[in-house]
């Protein structure tokens, strides 16, 4: 992509009402539509959707193919797609609103300081789909299910709150469940090295195919899927 494909799209975004920014990581400040500081730290429903239901993250979202699925089978949940990429949140952000999906919306920003924006307690679920696995053990504390992520999960979840986690690289699922096994307060609820060898998946949600994921299929890798709860 062009730097200036990219400029276009970055000044596109600050014209969409469903896409919050935090420009500078170093001075942390969320800034909605024209650019307009705002304030959505415990009022993301109130403010923003204007309904009381479910929040549901859904981290590293890239293009949120995965965000807008759960959003098209769910209209009484809101969806947030979380990613750093602004290029990459223009086009699900631009769906969205094509689409009239108004329980789905866009926050561009480190996972790292995800708890700036977000009050304990106020999130429902999270999603990890497909993030990067950082396979050099060197990057191990990168992986969004290392130890210290789920310190941070496990503050903005509300007490009854899940993760998901679907993956096809298998390093990353056995360092998952060797990280929950000893990962105190944690329970998982299910897994499975090989979502498509079911004769039936656990939840619909898991039937929603990003590009990646299709292009993983293509190349006979197997899909794996990590259900967890972290007790507070």
């Amino acid at each position: 992509m062009s730097k200036r494909n990219k400029l276009q799209k970055f000044t596109e975004l600050l014209t969409f009402p469903n896409v919050y920014e935090n420009f500078n990581p170093k001075e942390p400040q969320l800034h909605g539509l024209n650019g307009a500081p705002v304030s959505l730290k415990g009022e993301w429903c109130t403010k923003h959707f204007h309904n009381d239901n479910p929040i549901v993250v859904e981290l590293a979202c890239g293009r949120g193919e995965y965000t807008l699925g759960m959003g098209r089978i769910s209209p009484n949940r809101n969806f947030i797609g979380v990613d750093i990429k602004g290029a990459r949140i223009w086009k699900g952000a631009g769906i969205a609103l094509e689409e009239e999906l108004d329980n789905v919306a866009f926050l561009r920003t480190r996972i790292e300081q995800l708890h700036l924006f977000f009050e304990p307690g106020e999130i429902s679920e999270i999603w990890i789909t497909f993030p990067d696995p950082f396979l050099q053990k060197s990057k191990a504390n990168r992986r969004l299910t290392a130890p210290r992520f789920l310190d941070t999960y496990k503050k903005l979840l509300r007490k009854d709150g899940l993760i998901h986690l679907k993956t096809d690289e298998p390093n990353l699922y056995e360092f998952t469940l060797e990280t929950l096994q000893e990962y105190e307060g944690a329970q998982v609820l299910y897994h499975s090295d090989d979502i498509y060898s079911l004769e039936e998946l656990p939840m619909p949600e898991l039937e929603i195919k990003t590009y990646y994921e299709r292009m993983h299929l293509a190349a006979q890798k197997t899909i794996k899927y990590i259900r967890f709860r972290l007790e507070q």
